[in-house]
């Protein structure tokens, strides 16, 4: 099966949504690079936590302890997290307020000293961020990967997403895309695939002029079980 252009995904995508105006309507674009690198490293601590706390849990439930998570983890202050030992965080793991997962817990301090030493060689973690270049933020993903703790997988390409950092998703729609039209086979996360699919999302990028984001919320609504009501 041939690669399609983007415009022709956008139209069966505002198709199945009812139109263009209600396409539209359910696309969101990512903050601007300068946006991106004015938040607080502190933030960013706080989404890689939420991310892997809400890998393979009720997403839900940890919205309700989040504000208990910011209370006892020092609103994710990067200095003061790293003060924290070993005997603190296991104290802190047994804590009914938040989520009672040692191995999780753990991953606050070791993603902590991953935002420190970034912070050392490029002023904030922020804009390291928003400095990457988004046509390669597969490279991004696999920095955080290899040098933060949990953040591979989904977990940290949907935490830079919540950040307002521009990314595509690999979610089950946009994967399944991908393999139908014979862009990728095997896993969606091997070297070879995760490579396929950003050129090919560069590629539609320089069609469309949009944002890998738009792109990949576009391409996920042209396909799977997501007609308009009426449909």
């Amino acid at each position: 099966m041939s690669v399609e252009k983007f415009s022709r995904i956008y139209i069966r995508a505002a198709k199945r949504k009812g139109g263009d105006y209600l396409l539209e309507s359910l696309v969101a674009v990512p903050l601007l690079n300068q946006e991106v690198a004015s938040i607080g490293d502190d933030r960013f601590l706080s989404e890689f936590t939420k991310k892997v706390f809400q890998s393979g849990f009720v997403w839900r439930v940890v919205r309700q302890k989040w504000p208990n998570f910011e209370r006892d983890f020092f609103a994710f202050n990067i200095e003061k997290v790293l003060l924290m030992p070993d005997e603190m965080l296991e104290k802190k793991a047994t804590n009914p307020d938040i989520i009672r997962n040692l191995n999780k817990v753990r991953t606050i301090r070791d993603n902590a000293l991953m935002i420190k030493s970034v912070q050392q060689s490029h002023g904030s973690f922020a804009r390291f961020v928003a400095e990457w270049d988004s046509t390669d933020i597969i490279g991004l993903w696999a920095f955080l990967k290899e040098n933060g703790a949990r953040l591979g997988g989904n977990t940290g390409p949907y935490a830079l997403r919540f950040l307002g950092k521009d990314t595509f998703l690999i979610s089950r729609d946009i994967e399944g895309y991908f393999v139908a039209h014979d862009i990728i086979t095997g896993s969606s996360r091997s070297k070879r695939s995760l490579l396929a699919i950003q050129q090919q999302f560069n590629e539609w990028q320089q069609q469309s002029g949009r944002s890998l984001q738009e792109i990949s919320q576009i391409v996920s609504m042209s396909v799977g079980d997501n007609h308009a009501p009426s449909d």
